[in-house]
């Protein structure tokens, strides 16, 4: 499938964007706001190793990643849509 199966969509905050599955993955939602406490979630621990993100959000069929103000969307985009499509082999 690729990463084109990982839909990406715009929330109110310009700091956070929906990245949305083709199926339900989590069965309860999880919160990682810190590197520290995303480090024993595989999925978590990679996106956090981006650098420029202070916070990931995991539910059902997605999941939401919040930048620091002062990053770019456009290559970071890229670069998560790809860790969450390797992850879940899509």
């Amino acid at each position: 499938m690729g990463t084109s199966s990982v839909k990406i969509q715009a929330t109110p905050n310009p700091n956070a964007r929906k990245f949305v599955l083709p199926a339900k993955q989590f069965d309860r939602p999880l919160n990682f706001s810190s590197p520290e406490a995303a480090a024993a979630h595989p999925l978590a621990r990679q996106l956090f190793s981006l650098g420029a993100v202070y916070n990931v959000f995991l539910a059902q069929d997605f999941v939401t990643v919040n930048k620091l103000p002062d990053s770019s969307w456009e290559i970071l985009e890229t670069e998560i849509q790809a860790i969450i499509a390797q992850y879940f082999n899509l």
